[in-house]
């Protein structure tokens, strides 16, 4: 039977550390209670760990980087794939109090040395293929004193440190009892930079706490489950469903080192490894509702789940139909921990985030942080009084930033969105991605869901191209669905199905077929990155349709 997790409470202690207050903790109590399930790229078991295992690898890691002399408050970025060589690294630099520097693996040589030097870490660890981005980078930055790399082949690094060997050398031994206070920092995330250079988002200890309400209410497990997050190391997703949250919960986390996942990959890993909790973006939800989904065996699997970007109501509908489960979205970003979700106790509305979790007050408000009525658009905001576990401290080394989101009393999140008289939330759009049209103001994730909803789109993007009579024009940028090609015809037939769904002057005046759209490293559409192309005119964007 599993705990009635219907009122979340969660006391914050004054001196707080989740490697010590969440795994030690747990480790005292059952100690060969699983905890990392790692899987190999063709879904075959690599490692199991036991809490005891993870506990005994975070001292080593520890003790590795107390010798080398890295202390409390020191930056340590981390790029590795998902391998248990990645826990070892985090949870070691989070035991001392380091602040660590999760950083996504598609990462390149340019966006290594910009957050090398941003962030202006002391020690970095790395994996075979992270450092081949960052030896080229990091002897530019006087920041960087050691250098540590996990090989999956034993292999030497001139230079670096082998992490393998310094564990051994190290071995188990006394670490700092009481390293941080709640209000230490923990962690930094950078932003996705969709209309920007990223910015650096700071986040206390007790962030980890935060994450209890996500694993609780939206995850909806308990001791003895098995979670699946499919998230990049370098994600705030990986905090969301990796780190924390579960643990405290007493459930497994399972961690998959897929490089591109399938279709195929996702659903045997899933029957193979009994996942009890599954978790991915809305891209990945769009490719396996491509596949028959009823010949696969989804026996153990009762909660489904997903972030990122809002899910479109047709693959909720379709995954429902189909397995017999429905996806909760849930809403939040690397400033937060899980803020508005469809949770547990929640009935799903497709199309809508849910309800604001339990210790968030979320509202849309307009400029001066007044809330809005019921079916207004404005501003998704999070009262900043009493401030909220999970939310963030501040933009590091950025004021302006800070103070922009910071004001009136609330943290603006820079979404656009709408809540419904029962209380449902609706995201209508990032702030700057409102098209403008005659007058009309068009946020383009309606317009997408419109066109996912057709059997001939498989991912839609939708942005404002200018025009000198209606300001904006709205533009779309679809994949299609296997067996389907791009035509004249079918961009009418698109076109007449967006108007059937939504009202005549959303439909897309324009449609491009392309490959693929170009995304951030978290898996969110570079919409700014399609404006320019259109601005830019270039003819490499696809076939277009003629305008309407």
């Amino acid at each position: 039977m599993r705990p009635d997790h219907r009122h979340l409470h969660v006391q914050v202690p004054d001196r707080f550390n989740p490697v010590l207050n969440i795994l030690e903790r747990w480790a005292a109590v059952d100690p060969a209670a699983p905890a990392l399930i790692s899987v190999g790229a063709q879904g075959q078991l690599v490692q199991s760990q036991t809490v005891a295992n993870l506990t005994l690898d975070s001292r080593r890691m520890a003790r590795a980087l107390m010798e080398l002399g890295v202390v409390q408050g020191d930056r340590v970025l981390i790029m590795m794939s998902r391998v248990p060589a990645w826990y070892t690294a985090m949870l070691g630099t989070l035991r001392i109090g380091a602040i660590a520097i999760p950083t996504p693996y598609q990462c390149t040589e340019r966006d290594v040395a910009y957050r090398i030097k941003a962030a202006e870490p002391v020690a970095i660890i790395a994996d075979e293929f992270a450092a081949t981005r960052i030896g080229p980078v990091r002897d530019k930055n006087r920041s960087v004193k050691h250098q540590i790399v996990w090989s999956a082949s034993g292999t030497a690094r001139q230079g670096w440190h082998d992490l393998d060997v310094l564990l051994d050398q190290t071995g188990d031994g006394v670490t700092p009892a009481d390293p941080t206070a709640a209000t230490d920092p923990l962690m930094i995330f950078f932003t996705s930079g969709t209309v920007s250079y990223p910015k650096m988002v700071l986040h206390r200890q007790s962030y980890a706490l935060g994450h209890v309400s996500t694993a609780r209410e939206w995850h909806g497990i308990g001791p003895g489950d098995r979670h699946w997050t499919i998230s990049d190391t370098g994600w705030a997703k990986a905090a969301w469903g990796s780190l924390f949250g579960q643990w405290h919960e007493g459930a497994a986390v399972v961690q998959a080192n897929l490089p591109k996942p399938t279709a195929a990959a996702i659903l045997s890993i899933i029957r193979d490894h009994q996942v009890s909790s599954f978790c991915a973006p809305p891209t990945l939800y769009r490719l396996l509702v491509q596949e028959n989904l009823k010949s696969f065996d989804f026996g153990s699997l009762r909660q489904c789940t997903s972030a990122g970007e809002p899910l479109n109501p047709e693959v909720i509908r379709a995954w429902r139909d189909r397995t017999g489960l429905t996806i909760r979205d849930g809403y939040g970003q690397s400033e937060t921990t899980l803020l508005v979700a469809n949770t547990l106790e929640l009935s799903v509305r497709p199309g809508s985030m849910g309800k604001p979790v339990k210790g968030y007050d979320v509202a849309v408000v307009d400029d001066h942080g007044t809330r809005l009525p019921a079916g207004q658009v404005g501003h998704l905001a999070v009262k900043l009084e009493p401030r909220p576990t999970g939310l963030f401290d501040e933009y590091l080394d950025n004021e302006e930033e800070t103070r922009k989101a910071f004001r009136s009393g609330w943290y603006f999140t820079g979404d656009k969105a709408s809540v419904d008289e029962d209380g449902y939330f609706w995201f209508s759009s990032r702030a700057d991605d409102v098209i403008t049209s005659s007058a009309y103001r068009i946020g383009p994730f309606e317009v997408e869901s419109a066109l996912i909803e057709h059997p001939a789109v498989m991912e839609a993007a939708v942005v404002g191209k200018d025009d000198p009579e209606r300001t904006q024009i709205v533009c779309a940028f679809v994949i299609l669905a296997k067996g389907f090609r791009g035509s004249e015809q079918l961009t009418r037939e698109l076109q007449e199905h967006v108007k059937h769904l939504t009202a005549p002057y959303k439909y897309p005046r324009e449609i491009h077929y392309c490959e693929e759209l170009p995304k951030t490293i978290s898996g969110k559409i570079r919409r700014s990155e399609l404006r320019r192309r259109l601005s830019d005119g270039l003819s490499a964007i696809g076939a277009a349709a003629p305008r309407a």
